[in-house]
């Protein structure tokens, strides 16, 4: 769904920006400027990352019943709607946060790739949950780095590492077959 919604999204933003002419204006929110970070978004980036910690640590249960199966979750308690609003209110979030940095073509890939490159790595839901943040941490970090020496974009690198881990995970999990 995240895919569909937002390929579909970027391409009616692309057709509104092409008309007359002012899509340059508008590139760098398609790859991203990792100088566009201003030290009271850094604030907020913490805000929002401690909120996000705060809220898994009290939804992660629900949150993994609810996705697994709604009606289990209602059976059990637990209010789904509400559950999955809060879930994606924090995408949006990150999202919202993050799109100027990394660039409007490269979030899927960010919110896509560390969680599939966990997946093929855990034998549970903790473990996948907790290799996807590693994988997005590392991916992050590392991709940083290397677009500061190579001199390139620092989302289109971060993504390319996360897609390096992708690959990685996929070669372990078939060896682990």
């Amino acid at each position: 769904m995240i895919s569909v919604f937002s390929s579909t999204s970027i391409a009616a933003g692309l057709l509104i920006l092409a008309r007359g002419g002012k899509f340059a204006k508008y590139s760098s929110l398609l790859i991203g400027d990792i100088l566009a970070i201003a030290p009271e978004d850094l604030l907020y980036l913490l805000l929002a990352l401690v909120l996000t910690v705060i809220i898994w640590c009290f939804l992660y249960n629900p949150l993994v019943l609810t996705s697994v199966d709604p009606s289990l979750a209602r059976s059990r308690g637990i209010r789904a709607r509400l559950t999955e609003g809060i879930f994606v209110v924090l995408v949006a979030v990150a999202v919202m946060l993050s799109i100027r940095w990394v660039g409007i073509m490269l979030i899927n890939a960010l919110l896509i790739l560390p969680a599939a490159s966990g997946r093929n790595l855990a034998r549970n839901s903790r473990q996948h949950a907790l290799f996807s943040v590693g994988i997005a941490l590392v991916s992050g970090l590392l991709g940083l780095v290397l677009s500061w020496y190579l001199d390139t974009s620092a989302g289109a690198s971060i993504v390319l590492v996360a897609a390096l881990f992708y690959a990685v995970s996929l070669l372990l999990r078939g060896f682990r077959k």
